[in-house]
């Protein structure tokens, strides 16, 4: 892993982990490198990395009050909700991640490509 993804993986996982902590005890489903230009494979690496909470006590005021902090940081929320489901992407810097919110909530992120 190169330098600047190293950083880039440990930023977007520290920051899922926060997030995910305001839902309960969070347990890893995702972690690694991904080969992110089908176009010119093995040129470009992004990292994705997400975590499950297993039936959460409050999911959508714990994801109220993460908003304020997540917005200060420079993130972005996109509202993608459905009748059945809460979803709300977050984007800073070609980075992103969502949190889903259907009886359990999956939050994955993927960092802005770096060169392999």
């Amino acid at each position: 892993m190169t330098p600047e993804l190293r950083r880039l993986a440990d930023e977007l996982t520290s920051v899922i982990d926060s997030a995910a902590a305001s839902f309960g005890p969070a347990d890893p489903a995702l972690a690694g490198e991904l080969d992110c230009d089908p176009t010119t494979p093995g040129h470009l690496l992004c990292w994705q990395y997400g975590v499950h909470v297993e039936h959460p006590a409050t999911p959508s005021s714990s994801l109220a009050s993460l908003l304020p902090a997540l917005h200060g940081d420079g993130w972005q929320s996109h509202d993608r909700s459905t009748p059945a489901e809460q979803i709300t992407r977050f984007t800073r810097d070609g980075a992103d991640f969502t949190i889903h919110i259907a009886g359990a909530v999956t939050i994955i992120g993927s960092t802005r490509p770096t060169p392999a």
